[in-house]
């Protein structure tokens, strides 16, 4: 696991030097402690014309082949040069039919296999790595720069290609220490972010730059930049496979892509958090050990958002090596720590969990097992029980008028994870939406009513003509005429999972240069999973009766039937109590830079309302607090 960064330039006057390379380099150290290099060639004449400039530099976190595998690499006469960030987990397949056709290694790293798999099959290579990966691939010969990032975007990969130079990086703030990076903030990235809490790909919270997308490579020469896809899942087809071999698949994929994850030369172990996906890969994992499995779960004192009996109970039935860890969150001390390494503005409160369960197995590990992915592939989240038991109520009575009157929306709120009436408000308010605009309700932090009373004159002026909810209607538009639960779970594959889930797994856990594996998410299981239908998955208002079907014996009968509790944190109460006075004072006050874009009486009347408990506004206060928090941080 990596971090790379660098560019490329076609006019000499755009060259990026040594010391900007190296200050690019060196903000990503926390994503690779353990070693760096960087390599530059000039811009050039010949008799073909214009040879481009590239500069190209990474950090590393050696995982595999410990003492070879030091990047930029190249191949035997030096005209392909590559920085990768990730892992391809079928790098030994790969090397044997590449052994076997004459190509000769000199490490017995992953990314020497890229290197030589695209001198046969350019970027058709892209094809066949089955991995997590962020490249970018200087080739000499075509005078060009790939950049390319795995199918799910586990890895992330910014870029922003101006005047005839491309600038990128792993993370926003090695393109921040380019002199002339231009930071100017896109409207249009504010309205999504407080839409989503997240900015979606393509685009960037700086107007200027760009997400290279998951799935997708850009490629870079005399004629420009160019972003193609290589990977699209059909989501619209839907298999008739049997219930028997859906389950015997089912167990042959997953098996095998936790096998091939257990791959590393350095300690390896698994978070755990007492949930099914964890589980079921701790037991995975374990059932394919000799030895016991170091699992790791945190726990908090509020008893809402504590699974620790949970994992307790799993490590003791695999008999795997457990590591608990309490933990009080000091949610004023953690902000401005978040705000750093997530240098894009991002509202994901599970981002402080998930910080400190990285941190806390960073001490004993430095590759980690997650379960990522399981809700979307198997339909777990509470969220698609409520879009079906919707559809009923549209069936069965006139429920909308009810549960979304102001009688219902005007019950006093409260702070508590699973609240009824919160819940109960959160569900009424979607009935009378369309389908996918009501799934969406559920997902979205501010409502398009609220964010246009909250934007000052200036800001709305200045936002492009298009809706937010398009990035996610497009997903939800692609899985064709599917059912409701497939239509939200695979939309959620596509949106979600990598702009959300994967953002804020891959920065927790390289702010503390710990490395994190999906087995959940190998395309090969993906791609079957999704074309599954969900009454394979989902019945009744329940999901996951597939990994059950397939599993059912490797985990206790009480993880099975426990119902799912979100990994978070008590933000309702600390707003009321240890956030009260960060929030009013960067907010309110005086020095607040958001009310450029933010009118402050609206900011007031949602703080106020909050404060009172008249209406929980928890994760749209979070959301404010880290985007004027980012803004003190990244607008200096």
């Amino acid at each position: 696991m990596c971090g790379i960064a660098g560019g490329l330039w076609l006019t000499p006057d755009r060259a990026i030097d040594s010391q900007t390379l190296d200050r690019m380099v060196d903000v990503l150290e926390h994503r690779g402690p353990d070693d760096r290099g960087t390599h530059t060639e000039p811009w050039r004449t010949d008799a073909g014309g214009c040879i481009p400039g590239v500069a190209l530099g990474f950090r590393r976190l050696s995982i595999i082949d410990l003492q070879g595998g030091h990047q930029p690499m190249s191949n035997e006469d030096g005209s392909v040069w590559l920085v990768f960030n990730g892992e391809i987990y079928n790098f030994p397949d790969l090397r044997k039919r590449l052994e076997g056709s004459g190509h000769q290694f000199r490490s017995h790293s992953d990314s020497e296999t890229i290197v030589h798999l695209y001198e046969d099959l350019g970027v058709e290579a892209l094809d066949h790595l089955n991995g997590m990966f962020a490249l970018a691939l200087w080739d000499r010969q075509r005078r060009r720069l790939i950049l390319a990032r795995d199918r799910l975007g586990k890895k992330p990969l910014f870029y922003q290609f101006q005047h005839r130079r491309l600038l990128f990086g792993s993370e926003l703030k090695a393109l921040c220490q380019v002199p002339d990076f231009q930071r100017e903030i896109s409207p249009g990235a504010i309205d999504k972010f407080l839409t989503y809490q997240y900015v979606p790909h393509p685009d960037c919270i700086y107007q200027h730059a760009r997400k290279l997308p998951p799935g997708h490579y850009a490629v870079i020469d005399e004629e420009g930049l160019k972003v193609r896809r290589y990977w699209k899942i059909d989501l619209g087809r839907e298999s008739d496979i049997a219930p028997r071999e859906a389950v015997e698949e089912t167990q042959r994929l997953l098996t095998d892509a936790v096998r091939i994850r257990l791959r590393s030369d350095v300690p390896l172990g698994a978070f755990l958090s007492g949930g099914v996906d964890s589980s079921l890969m701790v037991a995975l994992a374990q059932q394919q050990l000799d030895v016991p499995l170091h699992t790791f779960s945190i726990g908090f004192n509020e008893a809402d958002f504590d699974e620790t009996r949970y994992a307790a109970l799993v490590a003791g039935w695999v008999r795997s090596q457990h590591h608990e860890y309490k933990v009080t969150p000091d949610a004023v001390d953690i902000l401005d720590r978040l705000v750093w390494h997530y240098d894009e503005p991002f509202g994901d409160s599970s981002a402080i969990p998930t910080w400190y369960l990285c941190q806390w197995t960073r001490e004993h590990v430095t590759v980690a097992i997650s379960g990522d992915g399981g809700d979307e592939l198997f339909a777990g989240y509470d969220r698609y029980r409520a879009l079906w038991l919707s559809r009923w109520f549209d069936r069965l009575i006139p429920a909308g008028p009810l549960l979304g009157s102001r009688w219902v929306q005007g019950l006093p709120a409260s702070t508590r994870q699973r609240s009824f009436v919160r819940r109960l408000q959160r569900f009424g308010e979607a009935l009378n939406q369309p389908l996918a605009r009501r799934y969406m309700n559920w997902l979205q932090i501010f409502p398009e009513p609220m964010r246009a009373d909250l934007y000052q004159d200036d800001l709305v002026e200045q936002l492009p003509d298009e809706d937010p909810f398009e990035f996610f209607e497009s997903a939800w538009n692609a899985v064709g005429n599917r059912d409701l639960v497939s239509k939200a779970s695979l939309a959620d594959l596509m949106t979600y999972l990598p702009c959300d889930l994967m953002t804020k797994v891959d920065i927790a856990s390289m702010a503390h240069s710990l490395e994190c594996r999906q087995p959940m998410l190998d395309y090969r299981l993906v791609e079957f999973a999704a074309a599954l239908p969900s009454r394979l998955k989902f019945r009744w208002g329940r999901g996951k009766l597939l990994l059950r079907d397939a599993f059912g014996p490797l985990l206790p009968r009480q993880i099975w039937t426990r119902r799912k509790m979100g990994f978070g944190v008590p933000l309702g109460s600390w707003f009321q109590r240890e956030l009260r006075p960060l929030t009013e004072e960067r907010l309110l006050g005086s020095e607040a830079r958001c009310h450029r874009y933010f009118r402050p009486d609206a900011l007031r009347t949602l703080v106020d309302q909050h404060m009172q408990g008249r209406v929980n506004h928890c994760y749209r206060l979070w959301n404010l607090l880290v985007f004027e928090s980012w803004m003190r941080r990244w607008l200096d």
